[in-house]
């Protein structure tokens, strides 16, 4: 079946495409991870205007022989600096199809141990259509009474020739580039077409970069209806991941959902679809465990489980024996003392409070707003530790031995400072846990416990639920845990909001530190940034400060400003790198991408005509640009935020180049990597930046544009961590009611239910914080039942919660049928049935430890 559809886009593309028929010569460049190939083709026919031997091909092909003959479909192209090329879109082994043709392939050298009598055997029994029915179903040679050995190995290489090459064939069709058409054959493998033939919409659950709409298209041309389950399931699940990716939630509700679904599949494909039919569908991707309702919540399963994983790992550190041995409050005094005296310090109370509470607690999170003594806290706390308990701090005496003390951040520089900081190594938390290449499925990668006795985590702000699951995951009973952040920044970029909800508990020890240590230096920035966290802007906001200033101007001027602005910085010897542009928007005339091109001609304008420079998706790069890294890419030690600096340019087109593709070599602060073509996406210029990717890092000056144009984005937790990115000097311009708006706007908290989680692991007795009551669907037995069924199919009842007494008062019983109508006004539960129970029951066993 997969193969008749396949034949249809063949036809469709052979009818209005070019074609080039030949053997190939020579392979130019071979893709390492995709099946991108540049080739030499030596034309036997084509349909082009074309007069030579030769022509360069490019495209997604599997393993290409030299002796074979392909014909290649798609169109001629004039590259700017390779010349004419054609450009397959797809391609087909130009197999025998005479029976003298087929007789002399079978016997030829792809077939060891076949002869010309047994090739001729094969195909007078099986016909010239032997190698299709060969490959459908290797029982047709039964009857031929070929040996064991000889049936091995005509389905072995027949298979091998033809059928990676015919899923790429496949994929080619249904328009897939390299790298997805790559990602999608790793993962289903000799399955692959029978997978997109069955559900094309299994593509969008399953391959990250692969979205509904893409899946859809596929199906349409599949012959999918419209209204088929499949689609209104992937549908729904599109809609609740966009909805999480969008706004940082993990669950949502169902108007919501069902609303937004309904638009994306009604608009797909310019249909009106009954609301009924979507929320049947929803019920079904609950008994499939692809979803989870609980108290009319909807959430994605992995999320679910997420939160509920968090909450049982650190109730197993809290209640884990515990071994180490105890410190008397003199103990622990006598060897601050000795801490201050070594680093020339003197701890006033609530420091000498705050190390005495961290260096007991299991798990403890350290929270605080810039110059309140965070970092001060990790160095003593390090330097104590390590005295109490008797441990060196030189890490060339543990060659053989896990360090005691771990110290990671979300990113490299946060890493950085961290290490900087207190003199030991750090690391970001991915390469912490070993993770290689798996960032976007957490779930599956394969982490390594940690050893050692302490692990300190800085910038947990950024942590989102996945990786912070997958941390304390790896955190073995007895290891202290100290999650240091500061509650008011930006919260993580993927879904949730970790560090808040972990603070929001009453079940987990937690320091606030409040007292500003470093307003004493003259600072400027750290007394805004503290009064824009209490929601106002100082009097003097507007005034010139020794390491602040303020130029208003509009939209449309702030590219010439910053171009004054940056000019006269680098003409008084800041270089790119102490000089940081934060935005909040890429888009607009005051946005991240027109400003870059601003800055980059200043800090790197073009030298002359014979300067290397390549150019990607409207973006020039050039050496010795400042770039940003925009994925986690932990196989080279570099990740999201990361920023480096274009280091070398070799073109493939180049006399004496060695590459066979145009490879940008950019040096991190901790690696240096080379990116070929194929891998430009993961980068951009850096010159200007987004205030998220910024978190986690300290710049000596920032330039803080702020106008109304932005004003989706002007929120307090924004402004409040653009401005605590200045180490040095802030330079802040822009409209003044932008600036206001920003104080005035405080960020919508995400809709999360970890901090309940927590709560129903650590201390499940204890009634939840009251609330306003909200009707809710259960029924009478209280056994574990599937989403969206009752325990014994008996009719839901109603009832309501008491917000004195928190007790369930019934009403009569009532018999509710499922109405979209009713999920939609919010009067059932469309996850009925899902009421008590605890995440074991959806997970397998390997998952719950």
């Amino acid at each position: 079946m997969a193969t008749e559809s396949l034949d249809l886009f063949a036809a469709d593309s052979a009818g209005q495409a070019d074609y080039v028929v030949g053997t190939v010569s020579a392979v130019f460049f071979a893709s390492n991870d995709s099946f991108y190939k540049v080739m030499l083709v030596k034309v036997s026919e084509t349909s082009l205007d074309w007069h030579e031997d030769e022509i360069v091909v490019t495209g997604n092909f599997a393993d290409i022989k030299d002796d074979v003959t392909y014909r290649f479909t798609g169109k001629r192209v004039e590259h700017p600096k390779y010349g004419v090329q054609f450009q397959a879109d797809n391609y087909q082994n130009e197999t025998p199809t005479s029976r003298s043709g087929l007789i002399a392939y079978l016997s030829g050298d792809d077939f060891p141990g076949l002869g010309k009598k047994t090739a001729e055997k094969i195909v007078d029994g099986l016909g010239t259509n032997a190698i299709e029915k060969i490959l459908n179903d290797s029982s047709v040679l039964t009857p031929l009474g070929l040996s064991p050995k000889v049936v091995a190995t005509l389905v072995s290489q027949l298979q091998t020739n033809n059928g990676m090459e015919q899923i790429i064939i496949g994929l080619n069709g249904y328009g897939f580039g390299s790298t997805l058409a790559a990602a999608i054959y790793n993962r289903y493998q000799e399955k692959t077409l029978d997978v997109i033939h069955d559900n094309p919409y299994q593509l969008a659950e399953d391959i990250t970069g692969v979205s509904f709409k893409r899946a859809d298209q596929i199906a349409t041309q599949l012959g999918y209806e419209a209204d088929r389950p499949e689609r209104l399931r992937a549908g729904l699940l599109q809609t609740l991941n966009d909805l999480s990716v969008s706004n940082g939630d993990t669950y949502t509700t169902a108007k919501p959902l069902l609303n937004n679904a309904l638009s994306l599949l009604e608009n797909s494909r310019n249909v009106r679809l009954n609301p009924q039919g979507l929320a049947d569908q929803l019920l079904e991707l609950a008994k499939q465990q692809k979803v989870v309702g609980d108290d009319q919540r909807i959430y994605l399963k992995s999320l679910y489980d997420a939160e509920w994983q968090i909450a049982e790992h650190l109730q197993r550190l809290l209640q884990a024996d515990d071994h180490r041995p105890e410190f008397s409050e003199d103990a622990i005094k006598k060897q601050l003392r000795i801490v201050e005296n070594q680093a020339d310090i003197v701890y006033d109370e609530s420091q000498t409070s705050a190390l005495a509470a961290a260096i007991r607690a299991k798990v403890l999170l350290l929270t605080g707003g810039p110059g309140t003594g965070k970092t001060t806290i990790i160095r003593g706390l390090v330097n104590l530790y390590a005295r109490l308990y008797d441990v060196s701090l030189d890490i060339n005496e543990y060659k053989d031995k896990p360090f005691p003390i771990l110290l990671a951040a979300p990113t490299g520089r946060a890493a950085k400072r961290m290490s900087e900081s207190t003199g030991l190594p750090a690391s970001t938390i991915h390469r912490l846990l070993g993770l290689t290449g798996r960032e976007n499925d957490l779930d599956a990668a394969a982490t390594k416990d940690l050893e050692g006795g302490l692990l300190i985590i800085d910038e947990v702000s950024m942590v989102d639920v996945y990786l912070m699951k997958t941390l304390l995951r790896a955190v073995p009973d007895g290891m202290q845990v100290i999650l240091v952040g500061d509650k008011d920044q930006l919260p993580s970029v993927g879904p949730g909001q970790v560090f808040h909800d972990l603070l929001d508990s009453d079940h987990l020890d937690k320091i606030q530190l409040d007292t500003i240590y470093r307003q004493g230096d003259g600072s400027s920035i750290i007394p805004l940034a503290h009064a824009i966290k209490k929601g106002q802007l100082p009097a003097d906001f507007t005034k010139n400060q020794p390491d602040r200033s303020f130029i208003a101007c509009h939209a449309g001027q702030v590219p010439a400003v910053i171009d004054q602005i940056v000019a006269k910085a680098h003409a008084k010897g800041f270089s790119a790198a102490d000089i940081q542009v934060l935005a909040p928007m890429y888009r607009g005339t005051a946005g991240i991408d027109r400003l870059n091109v601003v800055l980059q001609d200043i800090l790197n304008p073009k030298k002359s005509e014979r300067s290397k420079e390549v150019e990607f998706r409207n973006q020039h790069f050039r050496i010795g640009d400042k770039v940003l890294h925009l994925v986690n890419s932990p196989e080279n030690n570099v990740f999201n935020g990361d920023i480096g600096t274009i280091t070398g340019i070799d073109l493939a087109s180049d006399k004496h180049s060695e590459v066979k593709s145009d490879t940008l070599t950019i040096a991190f602060e901790q690696t240096e990597v080379s990116y070929s073509r194929n891998d430009w996406n993961r980068l951009t210029l850096a010159y200007c930046m987004s205030i998220h990717k910024s978190q986690g890092s300290e710049f000596k000056l920032v330039i803080l544009p702020m106008v109304n144009q932005y004003s989706r984005m002007l929120q307090r937790n924004l402004l409040y961590t653009a401005v605590t990115r200045a180490a040095d000097m802030l330079i802040l311009i822009g409209e003044p009611q932008a600036f206001e708006t920003c104080v005035t706007n405080l960020s919508v908290n995400r809709h999360t239910t970890l901090t309940l989680r927590i709560q129903s692991v650590i201390a499940p007795d204890e009634k939840p914080a009251e609330k306003t009551p909200t009707p809710e669907v259960t029924t009478e037995k209280s056994a574990p039942v599937a989403a969206g069924t009752t325990a014994a199919g008996e009719a839901p009842t109603v009832k309501e919660k008491s917000a004195s007494a928190g007790e369930a008062k019934p009403t009569e019983p009532q018999d509710y049928r499922l109405t979209s109508e009713l999920v939609l006004a919010g009067g059932i539960d469309p996850m009925i049935g899902m009421q008590g129970t605890t995440p074991q029951q959806f997970m397998p066993s390997d998952q719950n430890s």
